[in-house]
């Protein structure tokens, strides 16, 4: 297992793919210059790593491919780069990792633009070096919350609301830029409130603590970032919830469902003596599962979108078997 300093020589290396001076590494992890061989050391029993005119380097892998932008993308990203440092309140190191690797890149055909990303870059480190106990904690945070939402698991998060702090565990279904009245732009993570249907941004600024739990979720495939849900003529009144009415020929069918966020069942007897089942459900591909599973027990009547939904991905699967 790597120690500490070791971890942070292979972080700092993969942030600098030009290569950094001795001098230069024991600066950034504030140590003498003495001890940076034997980091060195260690750190080649897990990468390859080599010494070329003083710098020290990660070897590229066999295979890997560079990105190469013409110098028209090449200015839009070194612009795009620089409003999105100039307008975050916290600067990640990841960024600047980033684009210290386009830049090398860029070398060949753009050196005046890679110069330029290459001092944006260090800005950013600088930022994230003079303000460390704030911006370490907050990008601590975010990578969090990004692991929970690649991996698709539940996070177990505390964050301040109203000089209260308040936790909670949490769906993340988008991370981005929220636009507010007073023209702030945090970063915020929208998702669902686990046991609720109340879908919710927070700010990650407020967010003190986050652990991510063994357990899955899925993200709804028409929900929209940061946007209140719009009414549509399937009658949704979230898009993260669907208002089903189903005709039920056995009841213990929909302990099917017991798996799933939905509402508390009404049930009614129609003028025909059929039963009926109204419940809200969560718009997920578990819920067509759990009414596959069901067989003909239970028959979707509305909204007819989500029948018809239901039924083209039927045909789909059926034709894989004809």
């Amino acid at each position: 297992m790597k120690g500490e300093r070791v971890a942070q020589l292979d972080l700092l290396l993969h942030s600098h793919p030009e290569g950094l001076r001795r001098s230069e590494i024991a600066r950034r992890l504030g140590v003498h210059r003495s001890t940076i061989s034997r980091y060195v050391d260690e750190l080649k029993n897990y990468i390859d790593i080599y010494e070329d005119n003083n710098l020290i380097k990660i070897r590229p892998k066999e295979g890997d491919e560079s990105i190469e932008l013409s110098v028209y993308e090449s200015l839009a990203f070194n612009l795009s780069a620089e409003i999105l440092a100039t307008n975050t309140e916290f600067q990640n190191p990841h960024l600047a990792s980033g684009l210290r690797k386009i830049a090398m890149n860029m070398r060949s055909y753009a050196p005046k633009i890679a110069d330029n990303i290459v001092s944006l870059a260090e800005s950013i480190e600088r930022e994230v070096n003079k303000k460390r106990d704030v911006t370490g904690q907050f990008n601590m945070i975010f990578e969090v919350l990004i692991d929970s939402w690649v991996s698709g698991k539940i996070v177990r998060i505390q964050h301040v609301r109203d000089n209260e702090t308040i936790e909670t565990e949490f769906a993340p279904y988008f991370i981005g830029f929220r636009e507010e009245e007073n023209g702030r732009n945090p970063i915020s993570v929208t998702g669902r409130l686990r046991h609720t249907t109340v879908i919710t941004t927070i700010d990650i600024a407020t967010i003190t603590n986050a652990v991510i739990l063994d357990e899955t979720y899925t993200i709804p495939d028409n929900l929209k970032p940061f946007q209140k849900p719009e009414n549509t003529a399937s009658g949704y009144e979230s898009l993260d919830m669907i208002p089903l009415v189903m005709k039920i020929k056995e009841r213990s069918a929909l302990n099917s469902f017991r798996q799933i966020l939905h509402s508390d069942p009404i049930f009614t007897h129609r003028e025909n003596g059929a039963l009926y089942c109204s419940m809200k459900a969560e718009n997920s591909i578990e819920l067509m599962l759990r009414i596959i599973q069901c067989g003909d027990a239970v028959e979707i009547i509305e909204p007819p979108m989500y029948r018809k939904r239901l039924c083209n991905w039927l045909k789909k699967i059926l034709i894989l078997y004809e």
